[in-house]
């Protein structure tokens, strides 16, 4: 097995397709990562809140997917945190240089 070496972002947007890469992700800090990235808590803790004061109000159908809404995205997201960093890091400089800095990807070269 090779190495992780440094991968400059364009080659890993134009080669990660073309298989020329091989990427492991870690999964527990791509899950912190991603749910700090996309403020999940900051997202799915007031739509639970405002669903909770609709159904309260008279207004349940309103409300009621709100809460379930606010309830499963973050566990959505926590499942799906690996596929979201490598499409993230695909289309964005920043979160690439990251994700490699924090040692939550690691970029290595295919054999062969």
């Amino acid at each position: 097995m090779t190495d992780p070496i440094f991968i400059p972002h364009q080659e890993f947007k134009t080669g990660l397709p073309r298989g020329r890469f091989r990427v492991i992700v870690n999964p527990e800090r791509a899950q912190k990562y991603i749910k700090h990235k996309l403020f999940v808590v900051g997202i799915a803790l007031p739509m639970i809140g405002i669903g909770a004061a609709l159904a309260l109000s008279g207004y349940p159908w309103a409300g009621l997917p709100l809460v379930l809404i606010g309830i499963l995205l973050p566990r959505y997201i926590k499942k799906q945190a690996p596929k979201i960093l490598l499409h993230l890091a695909q289309s964005d400089a920043k979160t690439y240089q990251e994700a490699i800095e924090y040692e939550i990807l690691e970029v290595r070269m295919t054999e062969g």
